[in-house]
């Protein structure tokens, strides 16, 4: 592991982290305070006096001496309290309120969670923020021996948040940018990938899932590896040439992937090498297996605690102060190549009244922080100049026939873009001799949509939907437009579907001009609880959202593939939109880029790149993005009819009753017949 990215921090905070772990380790055994905070004190004191050694392990050499089954034993302890003991746990809202009462206890555990982000921070050699989480540990004790603690609790919380915002922001871009901080990288290269000691090194929570990836990549050959790792880097290349961006100008790209891919990543980055490109590898772009997804949803509202409009405008003026001291760096950022999984179990969250929530002044202020965020992004990363790749693998949790379901994936990843390509462009050929595109859900699906298309001024040169191969989005399999808003309306239903890793059942939206008026779902026994769900997960707290796109997935091997392992609800967004048309609510496919020309292959430029809403970029940049794209696919057996209607009412169907009809097209059928 790298112990040199912070080492001049580490130097000069030395000082102030020995002051702290002496009185942390005076809080864990001291008996001052009364019951029931003497308990939270010690119980926090003793976790951080874990965290301190943990990174003095590393720090002297002592970890990498461990067994596996030490290492396995340590990750246990570091991940006990959310994973064994959650009902009893600080870390759960309902048992602290319980303990504390309302505003303290929903503090407390704020703090108890925050507590648990210094995990990384050990293990990666952040002292100066493992130092932090110490330090406000003890300025909270001190208030509470001083009787204060109750009364000022929030108010230091929010000046931690406060005063350390510029700290946060630049160890988040200095991750993004600079390749002496990407401790993952390092130890993706150097580590010996057959001993299953590295796994550990991360500091995140491993599981089976993390330990099988790892074990089936080492049973693969060298040369299975590189051409895995090659369909990934190719995309990424194909991405930047074929949208007339170049990539020489580039230096760094930023990979993001699963614990267990490794082998994968370091061919990757050694691929990316000889395209010229320097790897990044960020803590937050690597990930695990959630220790406990219902933790991790009790606390994703947790700013609701301190958020205001002052301290919303203090952390964009951080977030702008650091991208504006990195702007070189900035500006030879190519974009991010990400490796997502898929196959988790389903999750339905329990929604606890105790979790912190975001309230109606709070709602605003964090959807404002969300946009300006990339707006501020996206002028340093510009979008015109930069790309990106995904593709997804499954994971050990998916099923017994895991391996069988992994060689399907690599199968749907690499299918032949040239078929596919010529096959859609029949497609759209057909689309784009229409006004609009009317969609239809059968048996008890109830979608009834209508697609308002913008108008082509030159047909012979123009079209109106991106013929989507494997590029930029892998696998291939879709045709994809941004509608226009006034005169697409309807209603939207799937019966079930995962979106941002949160399974919705039988979700049903409404639009009127392209914008969401209603919306339900049947997660929850009431209609109140179905809509907070909607609202705060899929609206992000907004009044509403605006169709960005709407596609025709043709990846029928996919979904066929889904259907024989009954994963069909275990598949990522990313090969479920290919499998059935799917509308993405939130910005256009074309966010920040609208004013790049693009082309399909037959030469026709794509024109639908925009709606009503993006079109204020230039006048009121705040109103026109949203900083979200959420897609929302119904599979082909719900699919009753997807027709194109010209200017005369001629309708032209492409899908009848889940198969395709259009002359050109019948090859997407073959896969049917496999099932």
């Amino acid at each position: 592991m790298n112990k040199m990215a912070y080492l001049e921090e580490n130097i000069a905070v030395s000082e102030r982290y020995e002051l702290a772990l002496n009185r942390i380790r005076g809080i864990a055994g001291e008996d001052v305070l009364e019951e029931p905070y003497r308990s939270y004190f010690k119980k926090e004191a003793e976790f951080l006096l874990t965290l301190a050694n943990l990174y003095e392990q590393v720090q002297y050499g002592d970890y990498e001496q461990f067994t596996v089954e030490e290492l396995r034993e340590k990750n246990r302890i570091l991940y006990a309290e959310p994973k064994e003991n959650y009902e009893e746990s600080y870390l759960n809202p309902a048992y602290s309120v319980s303990v504390f009462g309302k505003e303290t206890g929903q503090a407390l555990c704020y703090v108890a969670f925050c507590i648990r982000k210094g995990i990384t921070a050990a293990i990666v050699q952040r002292l100066k923020e493992l130092v932090l989480y110490m330090e406000l540990l003890i300025r909270l004790y001190n208030l509470f021996e001083s009787g204060e603690g109750k009364k000022e609790l929030k108010n230091t919380i929010y000046w931690f948040e406060h005063d350390y915002a510029q700290y946060y922001a630049d160890i988040s871009l200095d991750e993004m940018l600079d390749e002496k901080y990407s401790v993952y990288r390092d130890l993706v290269m150097d580590a010996d990938l057959n001993d299953e000691k590295y796994l550990y090194y991360y500091g995140l929570h491993i599981s089976d899932n993390e330990r099988k990836t790892a074990g089936l990549f080492a049973s693969f050959s060298e040369e299975k590896v590189n051409s895995m790792a090659k369909t990934f880097t190719e995309g990424y290349r194909k991405g930047f040439e074929l949208a007339g961006k170049d990539l020489g100008k580039k230096k760094t790209v930023e990979i993001r992937y699963a614990v267990g891919f490794e082998r994968m990543v370091r061919a990757a980055v050694r691929q990316f090498e000889a395209m010229g490109l320097h790897t990044v590898i960020c803590c937050k772009g690597v990930s695990s297996t959630p220790e406990n997804r219902q933790c991790t949803y009790d606390h994703k509202d947790d700013q609701g605690l301190i958020l205001d409009k002052h301290l919303v405008n203090h952390k964009l003026e951080a977030v702008r102060n650091a991208f504006e001291s990195r702007k070189e760096p900035a500006d030879f950022m190519a974009g991010p190549a990400v490796l997502e999984t898929f196959g988790e179990n389903p999750f339905t969250p329990a929604e606890k009244e105790e979790a912190i929530t975001l309230d109606e002044k709070q709602r605003p202020q964090r959807v404002r922080y969300q946009t300006e965020y990339v707006q501020i992004y996206y002028k340093y990363i510009k979008g015109e100049e930069r790309s990106f790749t995904i593709i997804a693998y499954p994971i050990p949790e998916i099923g017994e026939n895991y391996e069988e379901i992994f060689e399907d994936t690599i199968r749907i990843n690499n299918l032949d873009s040239a078929k596919y390509s010529g096959i859609q462009k029949n497609i759209i050929d057909v689309l784009d001799c229409g006004e609009s595109v009317i969609v239809k859900g059968r048996g008890d699906n109830c979608t009834d949509m209508k697609v308002q298309l913008h108008p082509l001024t030159d047909p012979d040169h123009q079209t109106n939907f991106e013929n989507c191969v494997a590029d930029v989005n892998i696998p291939l399999g879709e045709v994809f437009t941004s509608p226009v808003l006034a005169g697409t309306e309807g209603v939207l239903n799937v019966s079930e579907v995962y979106l941002n890793g949160l399974k919705y059942v039988n979700l049903k939206l409404d639009f009127k001009d392209g914008k969401i008026t209603g919306y339900t779902c049947d997660n929850f026994d009431t209609e109140e609880k179905n809509q907070k769900f909607i609202r705060e997960n899929l609206l992000k707290f907004r009044e509403s959202l605006p169709i960005g796109e709407f596609a025709i997935g043709t990846n029928t091997t996919a979904y066929v593939i889904a259907g024989k392992h009954k994963i069909v609800y275990k598949m990522p967004i990313l090969i479920v939109e290919k499998m059935g048309p799917h509308f993405a609510v939130g910005d256009t496919c074309y966010s920040h880029e609208e004013d790049e020309k693009t082309y399909n292959p037959d030469g026709k430029e794509i024109i639908a790149k925009e709606n009503e809403i993006s079109a204020l970029r230039k006048e009121k940049t705040g109103e026109a993005y949203f900083g979200c794209h959420t897609d929302i696919t119904i599979p082909y057996d719900e699919i009753g009819e997807i027709s194109a209607v010209t200017g005369t009412g001629e309708k032209i169907t492409i899908i009848r009753d889940g198969r395709f009809v259009l002359a050109g097209t019948e090859e997407l059928n073959l896969p049917f017949e496999e099932k």
